[in-house]
């Protein structure tokens, strides 16, 4: 087993402490408002429902705890399926831990899950690569593309790039895309 499949054992034995040290201060917030922005009436009236996906099952019964109304599942993203299409889908600091091949892959299910004018909103690394850091002293599994490699697959997937930033000093150095597929 390599270090990318070992991401969801790893956050599963941690949860707690993830939880922990996560933070409640919201340094992304910058970017989820430029995210919920065009939605903002949408869901609003629709009430903002949220659908969440992990791999760990504690973190997931930490959000259903948290936030009983909305549906949390336990599954891999690289194979969940909901059969409906989504105003929004967020990938913060997830989308980063699948291999390169497994990223690829990721962007006609996003496409797939996207309705018309939906935005999309993740994070990857700074430039192409693979970076195996730690935490809470086991090894931590992170991989990006390149930025026109991204570019490309947003376009062959029906995204446009509305914002793009890397290593945004206002989002802890995150580097941040934001796209809007074509409606």
């Amino acid at each position: 087993m390599d270090e990318a499949d070992r991401i969801a054992g790893l956050y599963e034995r941690h949860a707690d402490a993830f939880d922990r040290i996560r933070g409640r201060d919201l340094s992304e917030k910058p970017w989820l408002d430029r995210f919920t922005a065009p939605l903002a009436a949408s869901l609003i009236t629709r009430g903002f429902a949220v659908t969440g996906v992990d791999a760990s099952q504690t973190l997931v019964g930490l959000c259903r705890a948290r936030h009983p109304a909305h549906d949390w599942y336990v599954a891999d993203m690289r194979g969940f399926a909901p059969g409906k299409t989504f105003a929004g889908i967020l990938a913060w600091h997830s989308f980063f831990h699948l291999t390169p091949q497994d990223q690829r892959a990721m962007f006609p299910r996003f496409a797939a899950m996207a309705a018309p004018g939906a935005m999309l909103l993740f994070t990857s690394g700074p430039s192409q690569g693979v970076v195996v850091g730690t935490f809470q002293g086991e090894p931590l599994y992170h991989a990006s593309l390149g930025g026109a490699e991204y570019r490309e697959l947003l376009a062959a997937n029906g995204f446009a790039v509305v914002e793009h930033r890397r290593e945004d000093p206002d989002c802890g150095g995150a580097t941040v895309w934001l796209a809007r597929k074509s409606g």
